[in-house]
């Protein structure tokens, strides 16, 4: 029950999440009513249930037969195995509650960067200021006590960090922006400078593999002089070695495999 508690939250976080993408930065707040994107139809409760109300209407909208993007199930539930897996390491109240605030974050920052190549400074601020506090944080047996910070602690937000800033330094933001260090920041405090190397590790590799992944597709369309057929299509079938990838999806897969599934590439080496 605690586990299916933690899913429908986690489910209903990403129902947020994804009408926070839409409206973040538009100027039309949370305040109002949730709309159909095509008709403008005001939804009703049924038409918001996360994950089911998709697949009960078979993606599309209840009033104009509108096509519905598959981003609003895959961010629930997502959402939902992110909460699983937070309750699972970390059953007590207060550690749940501060590491499920960090998932929930990443997790817009991420939706957020692959929809408009930026990271809202909010969530990194955020972000920040959660994996910060869990250097404060021990926790074990479900239970959490306050501890004092090492020095190497609270320094490796800061060094996970330095690789990811001289790039956007070096290149003035062409390279690599200006956010994706900010995000290394709290991603380093969370994680530890072991934890947080394997993390940047793994995001560079992945990183790497959908990049020449996306050149290979790209070439293929090219000389098959196929129409792409959505707008995800059209963007990966115009990929070149100068397009712009948001990086931030990488960091947070990284920050990930190194939280939920403990690999830890340095600390044996050290």
């Amino acid at each position: 029950m605690l586990l299916l508690f933690a899913f429908l939250l986690g489910a209903i976080f990403g129902s947020f999440i994804n009408a926070l993408v839409f409206r973040y930065g538009t100027g039309v707040g949370m305040n109002g009513r949730s709309r159909c994107m095509h008709c403008n139809h005001t939804l009703g409760a049924l038409d918001l249930v996360p994950i089911f109300s998709f697949i009960a209407l078979r993606a599309r909208c209840r009033y104009c037969g509108g096509r519905l993007s598959w981003q609003y199930p895959l961010v629930e539930l997502i959402g939902g195995i992110l909460s699983v897996g937070v309750i699972a390491i970390y059953p007590s109240p207060l550690a749940f509650s501060i590491f499920f605030v960090m998932w929930m974050t990443l997790l817009f920052a991420v939706v957020y960067d692959i929809r408009h190549t930026i990271l809202p400074y909010e969530a990194l601020a955020l972000t920040g200021a959660v994996g910060l506090v869990s250097t404060v944080l021990s926790c074990s047996d479900g239970s959490c006590t306050l501890i004092t910070p090492s020095v190497l602690a609270l320094g490796s937000g800061v060094l996970a960090a330095l690789p990811l800033f001289v790039l956007a330094l070096v290149s003035r933001g062409r390279w690599m922006g200006w956010g994706d260090p900010l995000l290394e920041l709290g991603l380093g405090w969370m994680l530890g400078l072991a934890g947080a190397f394997t993390a940047l590790c793994i995001a560079f590799w992945s990183g790497a593999i959908v990049g020449l992944l996306l050149l290979a597709y790209s070439s293929w369309r090219s000389k098959r002089t196929l129409v792409p057929a959505s707008a995800l299509e059209k963007d990966a079938a115009s990929y070149t070695m100068k397009s712009e990838v948001p990086f931030a999806p990488f960091l947070v897969l990284g920050a990930a495999v190194v939280f939920f599934f403990h690999v830890d590439i340095f600390t044996p080496l050290l």
